[in-house]
């Protein structure tokens, strides 16, 4: 079964109420019951085009990775 997250789903949470350490546990604990069933996840179709796009600069040597500190780094100085 493919789930499409594109649907409003109305439930009640206490979200005022709830501390932030509180909201942060719950998004692990949802995160983390996603990520047992990746397969049913599907993504849209313009995230798979994307990815190919970004495969094949990879392919083509037009693009490479960075290692995270080195991309942290970048990015603060962007900011800065």
């Amino acid at each position: 079964m493919v789930l499409r997250y594109t649907e409003p789903m109305s439930f009640n949470l206490p979200l005022k109420d709830m501390t932030l350490h509180e909201k942060l546990a719950a998004m692990e604990s949802l995160w983390e019951d996603i990520a047992r069933t990746p397969e049913s996840i599907q993504s849209s179709a313009w995230h798979k085009d994307i990815l190919d796009e970004r495969r094949q600069r990879l392919a083509d040597g037009q693009s490479q990775f960075t290692d995270w500190e080195t991309a942290k780094v970048d990015i603060r100085n962007k900011v800065l």
